[in-house]
This record gives C-alpha cells, structure tokens and sequence, in this order.
C-alpha cells in the first residue's frame, strides 16, 4: 500500500530514486489484507445519499432477536496541510469522497451501503459481524479506503485514517450510531493509529482505581495465594476420592522440561549470529530517525541524544526528527527550538494533542522523509554506522530490524549491574536465538528499524501499554518479515531504583499479556504462517503467560504429598534430572550472554556472576510474580500507563544512552 509518494525499494534489487516500487505488489510481504480485490472486481454494495444511511429500515431481528444486525461505520481520511501544526489536517472534497465512495462498493457484502458526506468522510451501514470478524473487517475496509483514495490522487502525503463504528440496536437508532462512529472515527485521527473504535450506548467502560488495598490484594493473591489456593484444591479433591497429585506432577515435569529446553535451543541458536546482508549497489536512499520523547521525563537527558543522533553519519542523508509531548511549558523547549534553526537535518516537533509515545511516533510519519525509519526512546544512542548497517537488512528484504540495546549505566548500582546483565541475555541471547528458532523476530520498542511503507501502514497504537510487541505481530499476521541483528547496537540507561524498574517491568508484563489474548488465536488460525512460527507464536503469547503460575504449583504438591504421606520423596529420577536440567538452564543462558556481550560489558565477567546468582536466588521468581500480578490486574481492569523515570546520566556511565519501553519480559527456568 502506497500511502506516501515516495520511491520503494524491491527486495533484493539496489535502491533506485529512478524506480518507484508500489508497496502492494512487493512479493515478500502482504500487508494489504486478504479482502483485497482488482479494481475490475464485480460491485455487490451501492452508492446512497449521506441521509439514506440513516433512514434506511433497520433488519429484522425475528431471527436473533438479542443480537443487532447492522452497524454504522464512518471512515475518516485526512492528511497534513503546510505549516508547523502537526494537528492541521485537509480532508477530501466532497467529490472525491463520493468518487471513493463508488469504488468502495466492491469491497462491500450484498445489501450493505455506502456514502461520501460534505466533509470528505465516508460513512457505511454494514452486516453485523461476530465479535471476533468485527474488527477485521473494519480493519479491511480502512485499508480498502486509503488504496482507493491513494488511486484516486487526493494527497501527496501521509494519509492519517479514523475508523469508527457504532451498532445499530433498540436502544441506538441509525442517527445515533452514525453519530457515535463519527466521535469514535475522530478519536481515531487523534491517536493516527488507523485502529477502529466504537463508541457508543452499548459501550462498558471500566476505570478501576488503583489503591494500595487493591495492590496488598493483588499482591497476596499472586504469593501466598497461588500456594494455598492449589492446596486446598487438592486435599479438598483428596477428601472426595480425586487425587490429582500425580496429573500435576507430570505437569511440572512437562513444564519444566520445556522451558529449560527452549532456553538451551535459543542458546544454541545465538551462538551463530545472523549473516549481515551484501551492502547493495547504488546511492543509499535517505533515512530518517525518530526520536519519541514525553519531556518533563526526559527533559535532562533530550539534548544530549538529540546531539548524538545530529553527530550520526549516513550515506544517504539522516533526518532527524524528535517528536515530544509535554503537558507545561519548558525551558528545554527554547533550546530545541534553537537547534532546529541552526540544524536543516533536525526537525522538532511539537505534538500538543499527544498522550502517548504512539501517537508522537506516527505524527512523525507526516513529515518523515526517509525510505526507513529507526525508532528510538529519547535516551537511545545508536552506534556509528546504525544506519548504514540497518540499511542492507532493509534493501534484503526486512519489513523492521531490531537491533541490540546495551545497558550503558551499569557501574552506577548492583541493580543497573543486574539489569545490564539480563538485557545481555534479552538482546545478545534470546531475541536472536528466538527468531532463528521460530522464523520471527519482534521490534522492541526502540533502536528498531522499518521499512516506511510498512509503519505508515502498521502503525504503534497507543491502546496498548506494549504498542511495540501489538505492531510486531501485526506485521507477523501480515506475512511481514522481522529480523533480528545483535550487531546493531544501540546505548540505554537502566532504571535507577528498584520502584522504577519494577513499575517498567509490570507494564510490560500486562502489555504482553494484553498481545496475547488479543493476537494468539487469529495469529495460530493463519494459515500463510509455518509450522515453527505458530510453536513460536504458541510459546511466545502462551507458554510464557501461563508458566509463571505452572511454576508456583510446585510448592501446593509438596505440601499435599506432605500432608498426605507425611513427608515426600525426591528421589525420581526424573524429577532429579529435570530439576538439574533446568537449574543449570540459567547460568547457561547468562553463560552465553557473557559470551556475545559487547566489549565493553565483557570485559566485567563478575557482573554476570553475580546476575546468575541472582536469577537462581530471587530474580527470576520476581520477574514471574510481575507477570502473575499483571495478569490480575488486567482481569481487574487497571489499564494505566506508567512512564519509567528518568534521571541524567551519571558521571560513572560509560557511552550514551537509557531507555523506557522495552521487549519481553523474559521468563527464565
């Protein structure tokens, strides 16, 4: 899908500004939806006036009577006007939005409608879907939309696309429910996610207050809960004649021996770091970095990154653009504004109507000028030659390239110390074992880089508190291609306390989990995808949710053999042999870390000593209470975003570099 009008490279073949690629017929990726039809393809809607949509009779219900059968979408196409308000925005005339309006009908089921409005909206009255169907879609006819408006010539930029939707029930007639689908399609031009929303009577909406009694609970229930629970589970059972002691014995056995087993396969992978591409012929198409920032965080720490990426040499030419957000007035904002005058390459742009690192991400992408983008946190330093580097897995192929991030704070505290240990095992171990393993790589949020056609299309969508991992698995949904370079290296500051790490850590744990309970399932049902991808997918979004509670059972059937027996006996040899197995799993994967570090962090071998200590002691079992506790407080409904803090780096820090969002929160054996 070619939103912007900018030359395309074809994978495998140099980058030639002569030769424009259309992004919808490069063979490695389809990312255009599998509804997609020929221009030449048989219409089944029709073209009605804006006021039919609404006056149209509503279906009957005789059949279903609890379930409406018709909805209300309105699709909502705008783009950047000259000037420096990133929120200005044109829309089409009248005529266009009724010529797209025409060419829709393909895409439409029999006896579904649609019209072009005086605002340059399209607004549809279609089937209703099952709830599963429903966003997919919606999801289709958006990117039905932006090909046939991009046909249709109406803009030379960015096409910032608002999808809304509203059902038509006995409590919300048509004119409601077109109304609500154009406040739910405004809100989706805001976040410029081309995400759809409802809005709406029938919507629920949940807003939990976070105390420090909801916590205590949490808390409780995740430990000493997660131990008692399951054992009055089994003696309760015990008592009726069901002993399921054994059953969950096997269970831990199985658990254990596929965890410790994934861990020594990724491993073995890493070992052998990919092979970098053939730097292609011809002049390197010009690249742009974007710099996402929330400035009252990050305001003691913007200028020096700004300043390192300025220092950044590329062949081809790097725009630099630092979108931020701040919710008052700064001083750090006058200095910005200077180095924007003083530096033609620097772009700073202010993004007023942001609340998340998302949406400055894709307001970005309005004047983004680079045939790639790298994404970065505001305390991110790549390494020289990121570009340069990024650019050969982009010309071989790659929809996105996630490079490695090297925690650059390590002698500040034995706390920065662990952390640049584990993200070692993260970023030199398990991201790069993982995607030889499983065929798919994940973009981790920052020092990430993607093919511009593909972002404008995928874009972060801020309704996930892990927008990083959503995107990456909407590229995978969409036969995209992710790759993974540990060579491409980017510096980061770790958090500096324990509160700090541990409010990150549980962002990302529920952010993972809110992936996967909404891309598990469509993702296994692909059938484009291999064998390996969906075990990888499998263990990535479910595995990996479920260990951590797998893992606390241990403890509820020692305590029922006691109860029952007296007493337990260790001496299976299976049960042995596993445990040695996966004990040693840790101190291997650290092992292996310490082995495909960088230089600079090799060269402190105590540092992953005493990191392995730590993982066998306590900190794995911290890292899975985050995941337990984050799984409670999604069922809760605590939705918050919590920004990491940020401090200057300190004087003992070596290179440049900290960091927000991160991948995974691994679990170890």
């Amino acid at each position: 899908m070619a939103v912007r009008r900018r030359h395309r490279p074809h994978p495998g073949v140099p980058y030639d500004a002569r030769a424009p690629v259309d992004f919808r017929k490069v063979p490695h990726v389809s990312l255009v939806l599998s509804r997609h039809q020929s221009p030449d393809a048989p219409t089944t809607g029709r073209v009605v006036s804006p006021t039919e949509i609404i006056r149209l009779p509503v279906r009957s219900r005789l059949a279903m009577p609890t379930r409406p059968r018709e909805i209300v979408a309105v699709i909502d196409p705008v783009w950047s006007v000259p000037g420096g308000d990133v929120t200005a925005s044109a829309r089409p005339s009248e005529e266009m939005a009724r010529a797209a309006a025409e060419r829709l009908t393909r895409f439409l089921q029999p006896g579904e409608v649609v019209a072009g409005t005086p605002e340059g909206r399209l607004t549809l009255r279609l089937r209703h879907e099952d709830r599963a169907a429903r966003p997919v879609r919606l999801q289709e006819m958006a990117y039905h939309a932006i090909e046939v408006l991009d046909r249709l010539d109406v803009s030379d930029g960015v096409i910032d696309l608002g999808v809304g939707w509203a059902p038509i029930t006995r409590k919300q007639d048509p004119r409601q429910a077109e109304q609500h689908a154009t406040a739910a399609a405004a809100e989706s031009v805001n976040q410029r996610d081309h995400q759809p929303r409802q809005q709406g009577l029938h919507v629920k909406t949940r807003h939990k207050a976070v105390t420090w009694v909801s916590a205590s609970r949490q808390m409780l229930l995740a430990t000493v809960g997660s131990v008692l629970l399951p054992f009055l589970l089994l003696v309760g059972l015990s008592m009726v004649g069901i002993d399921l002691s054994g059953p969950l014995y096997w269970v831990l056995v199985a658990a254990l021996g596929v965890t410790a087993l994934t861990i020594w396969a990724e491993c073995s992978q890493a070992l052998e770091p990919p092979r970098l591409p053939a730097a292609p012929a011809g002049p390197a198409p010009r690249a742009t970095a974007v710099i996402a920032a929330y400035l009252p965080n990050e305001a003691d720490t913007i200028i020096e990154t700004v300043r390192a990426f300025l220092g950044q040499h590329y062949s081809g030419g790097l725009q630099i653009v630092l979108a931020y957000n701040t919710p008052v007035p700064l001083e750090v904002e006058d200095d910005l504004a200077r180095m924007d005058r003083e530096h033609p390459d620097l772009t700073v742009l202010k993004v007023p109507d942001s609340t998340s690192k998302a949406q400055n991400v894709n307001a970005a992408l309005r004047v983004a000028e680079g045939e790639f983008v790298g994404i970065f946190d505001a305390d991110h330093h790549p390494a020289p030659g990121s570009f340069d580097r990024a650019r050969r897995w982009i010309a071989d192929g790659a929809d996105v390239v996630q490079g490695h991030c090297v925690i650059r704070n390590g002698e500040d505290s034995a706390l920065a110390k662990l952390i640049a240990v584990e993200f070692e095992q993260i970023y030199a171990v398990s991201h790069p074992g993982r995607t030889a393993l499983y065929g798919f790589g994940i973009f981790g949020g920052s020092n990430g880089y993607w093919r511009a056609s593909a972002l404008e299309q995928i874009r972060l969508r801020g309704s996930f508190l892990t927008e990083d991992i959503e995107a990456s698995m909407r590229v995978l949904e969409a036969d995209g291609r992710i790759v993974n370079d540990p060579g491409l290296v980017s510096h980061e500051l770790a958090p500096d306390t324990t509160r700090a790490l541990w409010k990150q850590r549980m962002r990302w744990a529920q952010g993972w989990f809110q992936v996967s309970l909404r891309h598990m399932w469509p993702i296994l049902r692909k059938p484009t995808l291999s064998l390996r991808q969906k075990i990888g997918v499998a263990y990535l979004l479910g595995w990996r949710e479920v260990y951590p509670w797998i893992a606390m059972s241990v403890w509820p059937l020692f305590g029922f053999l006691a109860w029952r027996d007296g007493g337990f006996e260790l001496g299976s040899p299976m049960f042995l042999l596993l445990t040695l197995f996966t004990t040693v799993s840790g101190p291997l994967q650290t092992l292996a870390a310490w082995r495909l570090a960088t230089p600079e962090l090799r060269r402190h071998p105590w540092w992953f000593v005493g990191a392995g200590l730590a993982n066998l002691l306590f900190y794995t079992e911290a890292k899975n209470l985050v995941n337990r506790i984050a799984h409670l407080k999604q069922f809760r409904g605590e939705h918050q975003w919590v920004v990491t803090p940020r401090t200057a780096a300190s004087a003992g820090s070596t290179d440049t570099d900290r960091d927000d969002t991160r991948t995974a929160t691994e679990v170890a054996a």
